[in-house]
């Protein structure tokens, strides 16, 4: 096969007897032939270009679902018109994140549906942006206006130069970064990531990873489109309410590849317990790709030796390192190799540090695993604060260049000077060492934090918490803790507080639920420190407060604070209301552990996302259609649940 453009792919695959499946449950499933992804995206494509879309025009996907999202994606890339994805999720922030990304894009088309348009109106109302949604919205295009797609766009053909689409930094709320992906840049990927994988056209895969992000996108679809796989992908918040279904739709459907990031897995051992998946076999799984955050060896044991007896090779957990800047693949394991890992001291990663490998003290372990080599058209390379090259077995920051990275970040030339260099090479904001040959990742050597499979900046979460009374940003310091024998980093927020650790609670509950209310992440901890250590400069040192965390000097005063909740509590009030009754069951089912009156707010005691999800599925079953995912932020307590649940039933009976 020739091509240098998505385009050409798109072209050569419509006659190709091969499908993309959606799956949307056990038994419920719609399969639709390549050729009519072409069909449609065509269609799709001269209803854009009647409302005025023209090549080069930036065009902002807005949807959950997987088959629509694909429509919109194929119908801007065959029109020139350049795809900008961005994920819908369930809090403000997300439709926040897409005022802030329009702004920037400067006048974007919106391709999205009705119910979506009206809640990001209802933000912009409240936060002061009605002439930016009044303009999007002129320049939106609703799913549902789609009723015929007979008549074709006018195809363009573009150059491998040629920008294909834009893909934003996942989780960022603030100033989110636009990494701009050309043609050329994804077909170096394909191949390269091809050549090891060895991917071909007898390829099973399976994917409930978001197409906003590219572990989603490129990894288990297009790289594998390219590939002319048979495809299969289930949304995302279907693997968050039903995670077994993953891997019992795998061994269904004979799933050659598959994936996960750190939380995935977390999440399906969590709701598997002590059962075992019956009449599953997984033997035909060659890959389960393990990638966009940082990896656990212990989950990724645990998880292996879970599932050793449905026949899952313990060669096919797969760790691998990319990042949006290189459209995904960096570096890839030998397939059919079992994963390995090294054991170095936590205290010795610092840039230029040699590491040092089986540290005596258990305490000082930090377990790193192995991510592979280089994939071809990508160059590598480990330096020094300076740049310079430091040798194998020495900590730096990874460099890439090459055929599939970006060539910057669009709108912000000066984002794409600090992290790309005159020759080329882009500073990852990862650092890693080479030992024997392969690459390890040692941290980050910007401030991120890795939660669910996504990235946030500390300052953006520091910014919505410093909204709670007595706070600013010089009292607080957000932060990804691991401690030694986690699966994963915990979100932990410090509050500079030095009065009686009584009157600590009201702040703790406050920041609890500004954060969740607008990210639906979940705070593990807020800790109260008597002081926040910064550098000379002002700049908060987040290591140091970690450190301290992971060492256990907050230990106590967290248990007072545990003791002083529970006390204040007091027993769980629960009103003669049978609705409230069934409520309270089903949100303490989804929180295990926490002790939940009718009146407390889900977001201070710590409902993420993905337990949201989860109550609102539970919610539906008993009240099918009568309660939105979104309502459960307008009424955060059971009390107010209730009480407009009673209301909705009222009018359903009348």
């Amino acid at each position: 096969m020739t091509y240098t453009t998505l385009v050409d792919i798109f072209e050569m695959n419509r006659s190709v007897d091969r499908a993309v499946t959606y799956v949307d449950g056990e038994n419920t499933e719609r399969r639709v032939h390549y050729g009519e992804i072409y069909t449609r995206a065509l269609g799709i494509l001269h209803h854009l270009q009647a409302m005025g879309a023209r090549r080069g025009d930036k065009l902002i996907i807005f949807l959950n679902n997987n088959e629509q999202f694909l429509d919109g994606f194929w119908a801007a890339i065959c029109g020139g018109i350049v795809p900008v994805p961005l994920a819908v999720g369930i809090s403000d922030e997300h439709r926040h994140k897409l005022l802030r990304v329009a702004r920037k894009l400067g006048k974007p088309l919106l391709y999205t549906d009705a119910k979506n348009l009206e809640r990001l109106q209802a933000l912009a109302v409240q936060v002061g942006e009605q002439a930016l949604f009044a303009e999007l919205k002129a320049r939106s295009f609703l799913v549902e206006s789609i009723t015929d797609i007979s008549r074709p766009g006018e195809l363009h053909r573009p150059a491998p130069q040629d920008l294909a689409f834009i893909q934003f930094s996942s989780g960022s709320t603030s100033e989110p970064k636009g990494v701009m992906l050309t043609h050329g840049n994804l077909i170096a990927n394909t191949a390269g990531a091809t050549a090891v994988g060895k991917y071909n056209d007898q390829d099973v895969t399976l994917s409930w990873m978001p197409l906003t992000h590219d572990m989603g996108l490129i990894g288990l679809y297009l790289i594998q489109f390219v590939n002319r796989s048979h495809i299969n992908l289930m949304p995302t918040d279907l693997f968050v309410r039903r995670p077994l279904l993953w891997l019992q739709v795998a061994a269904k459907k004979r799933v050659t590849l598959t994936c996960s990031p750190n939380f995935g897995f977390r999440h399906f051992l969590k709701v598997l317990g002590d059962r075992r998946l019956e009449n599953v076999d997984l033997s035909s799984i060659r890959a389960i790709y393990n990638g966009a955050e940082p990896i656990s060896v212990e989950l990724c044991n645990e998880f292996m030796r879970s599932l050793a007896y449905t026949g899952l090779k313990h060669s096919a957990m797969y760790p691998v390192y990319g990042l949006a800047e290189a459209c995904l693949a960096v570096t890839f394991p030998t397939p059919g190799t079992d994963y390995r890992w090294i054991r170095v001291n936590r205290h010795k990663l610092a840039v230029g540090t040699a590491i040092e490998l089986n540290p005596s003290n258990p305490r000082d372990v930090l377990e790193l695993i192995c991510v592979g080599q280089v994939v071809p058209n990508t160059e590598l390379r480990i330096a020094d604060d300076g740049r310079a090259n430091v040798p194998d077995g020495q900590v730096g920051h990874i460099l890439i260049r090459g055929a599939s990275v970006t060539r910057g970040y669009f709108g912000d030339p000066e984002a794409t000077a600090l992290a790309i260099d005159a020759d080329g090479w882009v500073d990852t904001g990862d650092l890693g060492v080479l030992h024997e040959g392969a690459l390890y990742i040692a941290g980050r050597s910007k401030e991120i934090i890795f939660i669910n499979g996504q990235n946030y900046y500390p300052y953006d979460l520091e910014n919505i918490a410093q909204r709670a009374p007595g706070l600013d940003l010089n009292k607080i310091a957000a932060a990804g803790v691991a401690k030694p024998g986690t699966q994963g980093e915990e979100l932990v927020v410090f509050v500079l507080h030095r009065g009686d650790i009584a009157e600590f609670l009201p702040t703790a509950a406050a920041v609890s639920r500004l954060i969740n209310e607008h990210t639906g992440l979940e705070v593990a901890q807020v800790v109260p420190v008597k002081r926040i250590p910064k550098t000379t400069s002002g700049k908060v040192q987040r290591h140091l407060l970690e450190q301290a965390h992971r060492d256990g000097e907050f230990d106590a005063d967290l248990a007072a604070l545990r003791t002083l909740r529970d006390a204040q509590s007091g027993p769980a009030h629960v009103s003669g209301s049978d609705l409230e009754t069934r409520l309270q069951a089903i949100c303490e089912a989804a929180l295990p552990g926490k002790r939940i009156g009718v009146d407390d707010n889900l977001f201070e005691i710590g409902a993420s996302s993905l337990k949201l999800i989860e109550i609102h599925e539970n919610i539906d079953r008993d009240y099918p259609g009568l309660i939105d995912l979104t309502e459960l932020f307008d009424h955060p307590t059971i009390a107010q649940l209730a009480g407009h649940l009673e209301g909705k039933l009222r009018k359903s009976a009348t």
